[in-house]
Order: structure tokens, then C-alpha cells, then sequence
């Protein structure tokens, strides 16, 4: 019967699969900030967007689609 032994390399692999599993827990874009109600309803249609899609890196015309679902619309010329 053969030992079992685990190095050092073995103990850290461990402990990066537990930091993985944590950062995806927390997004760090949020911690330790207050957001306007506005900011907190943008994040919530983007997320919304993003699970309904299967898309986790939106495009710049997508968020704008986002954006207008919630009734944004230009007031003034650019």
C-alpha cells in the first residue's frame, strides 16, 4: 500500500479551486459601494438580458436595447 502524498503544489491547486468558487459568489464591480436606485435597476435588465440570452459579454448595441427597455431615449442632439 502506497502513501498518500500531497505537496505543497497539491495544497495549493486545492486552495485556488476554493478561491474560484468564491470570486464567482462575489463580483468585485459591487463590493463596498452604494448604487442609486437607477444604477441598481440598469444591473438587474443587464443581468436579466444576459441569463435570458446565454450571453455573458453583451455587445455595445445590446446594452444600448437594454438601456431603451427601460424607457431611456435621447433628449438632445449629440
Amino acid at each position: 500500500m502506497a502513501a498518500k502524498c500531497v505537496t505543497r503544489a497539491g495544497e495549493r491547486a486545492g486552495s485556488v479551486v476554493g478561491r474560484r468558487n468564491r470570486r464567482r459568489l462575489i463580483d468585485p464591480t459591487t463590493c463596498e459601494r452604494d448604487y442609486s436606485a437607477d444604477e441598481m435597476e440598469f444591473m438587474q435588465a443587464l443581468e436579466i438580458y444576459k441569463r435570458s440570452t446565454g450571453r455573458l459579454f453583451p455587445t455595445c448595441s445590446e446594452v444600448l436595447e437594454v438601456v431603451r427597455s427601460l424607457g431611456y431615449v435621447r433628449t438632445g442632439s449629440a
